[in-house]
């Protein structure tokens, strides 16, 4: 038996206020959580449309076509307001492919699609507010798919349509939950990433909410993507306690890592394999490893020079940086990597006096300012797959004592996820072929490749990012930058979402296996 191969949204789970002509002039709005449900559907890969009938008022019809526009849905005007209306429409729209549609409707308007064709059609009946039942959602565990499924939110539609394909595929299908921030997720679901039919490997993804039990969440999926930095609330890099007990989360994210640890939920990736990512002086401290990958005669892969400051003020700081082998320029970054508000706010220095006035929150990790002609090569590691792409860059340190010469040279202050010091005189662009350092030397793709698995293993991570720059001069490849979790949208979807699921599964089958 097929999967879902349809959802048609009955107007009354969507329309609040004046729904069914009551409540003449009042405002017309959705109901909470359907713009969420619809967000949703749209990337889903599962067709979807709205229904309505006579008796709704001039605004709620044009609120419901701004929604089928916006969303590119179908649009099913019945006539009569009966299951045969619904079934003639679908069936001329979609066709009678295998499998079976779903119709989500108000329990106040259910009597007359309740007579739906029980081989072909889901009825799924969202209850009045004050009528839930905390039973709802639990067919996951029955042998048996219902025709008829009572819901208390409509934020629990993905989990249906999810759950309803994986019992009519078969159990080598596995449902991942995630959970990142929503911006996030809809640039993952734009392409294709996160669909409720299986991927070619025999994944479906179900967003998480906390508008729902996170215990029937995690019990009803058979992994879990987690992008937790989203999720942090405060960290705090001064204590000397261990670095798990700095880290806030919210209530939620919290309340769900219990839930993962009681019933053994793999989680992509626990949250103890990305503490060294948050922490930028651990990872340079753990760059320094790449020396064992070098050889002589070869390019010399390595962390840039660096240095931990709790104090700006300090009386030794220019012997420090001498120590270090850091030489102006150096660029300052705040010690907590991502997570917090002001992870980001950097800044470039190029003298030693400007450190003590530095608006940047401590403690800070001074950075090598390596001077690569403004290319930077950004390289994904997904699952076993490596993949580079070729960036503008900031320029080299002269260049950049030119443009701050009319401001002094004072530090040059920024937000790295929301611009960077460019020379918008002297950009480069090309692909790998055409480009090379200082020394006529090209990328090393298998030095890189061989620190990309070396840092996969290493973290214990199934997705990460990382930065290199060629050094001028010496031709160094140093990796400046490492993240987890990256979109790799320079990756075309085509190549990065097979790659993705795959990663996805061999960590999930993995873990199966180490259960066993």
């Amino acid at each position: 038996m097929g999967g879902v191969k349809g959802v048609v949204l009955d107007a009354s789970i969507l329309l609040g206020v004046s729904v069914g002509g009551g409540h003449s002039g009042s405002p017309t709005s959705l109901l909470p959580g359907a713009e969420y449900l619809l967000r949703g559907l749209r990337h889903s890969k599962v067709p979807a449309g709205i229904s309505y009938e006579e008796g709704l008022s001039t605004a709620e019809v044009n609120l419901l076509q701004d929604k089928v526009k916006l969303y590119s849905f179908d649009s099913f005007f019945l006539r009569s307001g009966k299951a045969a209306d619904l079934v003639h429409e679908v069936s001329m729209a979609w066709g009678d492919k295998e499998g079976s549609f779903m119709y989500i409707v108000s329990d106040y308007k259910k009597d007359p699609f309740l007579g739906l064709d029980s081989t072909k059609w889901i009825t799924v009946i969202l209850r009045h507010p004050g009528q839930e039942s905390k039973d709802d959602i639990i067919f996951a565990s029955t042998s048996k798919i219902p025709r008829t499924i009572f819901i208390n939110k409509v934020e629990e539609v993905p989990f249906i349509i999810c759950l309803f394909n994986k019992k009519s595929m078969g159990k080598d299908v596995l449902i991942v939950g995630y959970l990142m921030k929503p911006s996030r997720g809809e640039d993952f679901a734009k392409r294709g990433a996160f669909p409720w039919n299986p991927t070619q490997n025999g994944l479906i993804f179900v967003p998480i909410t906390y508008e729902l039990p996170i215990s029937s969440q995690v019990e009803n999926i058979d992994g879990l993507l987690l992008k937790a930095t989203d999720e942090i609330v405060s960290a705090e890099m001064n204590s000397s306690s261990e670095f798990t007990n700095r880290i806030l989360f919210t209530k939620g994210m919290q309340e769900l890592l219990r839930w993962t640890e009681q019933i053994n939920c793999p989680v992509i990736d626990p949250c103890s394999n990305i503490y060294s990512i948050l922490d930028r002086l651990k990872i340079q401290q753990l760059l320094l490893g790449l020396e064992n990958l070098n050889s002589e005669g070869q390019s010399k892969i390595r962390g840039p020079h660096f240095l931990k400051l709790s104090c700006f003020g300090e009386s030794q700081l220019e012997k420090r940086l001498v120590e270090a082998k850091l030489s102006l320029p150096t660029i300052v970054k705040p010690q907590v990597a991502c997570g917090v508000a002001d992870a980001h706010h950097m800044a470039i220095v190029f003298k030693v006096d400007d450190f003590k006035d530095l608006n940047i929150p401590l403690p800070v990790v001074v950075q090598e300012y390596v001077d690569h002609s403004s290319t930077l090569y950004k390289f994904y590691v997904v699952g076993k797959k490596v993949f580079y792409a070729i960036k503008k860059s900031t320029p080299n340190g002269d260049t950049l004592m030119k443009l701050s010469e009319g401001n002094e040279l004072k530090p040059l202050l920024f937000d790295s996820l929301q611009s960077l010091p460019m020379d918008k005189e002297n950009t480069q662009s090309g692909d790998i072929k055409s480009k090379s350092c200082g020394t006529n030397k090209v990328i090393n793709l298998q030095l890189v490749t061989d620190a990309a698995n070396w840092l996969r293993s290493t973290l214990d991570l199934t997705i990460l990012g990382f930065d290199v720059v060629i050094q001028d001069g010496t031709g160094d490849h140093v990796i400046v930058d490492v993240n987890y979790l990256p979109s790799f949208k320079e990756v075309p979807d085509d190549i990065a979402m097979p790659a993705f699921w795959e990663a996805i599964r061999d960590k999930l089958d993995q873990a199966k296996t180490m259960a066993t």
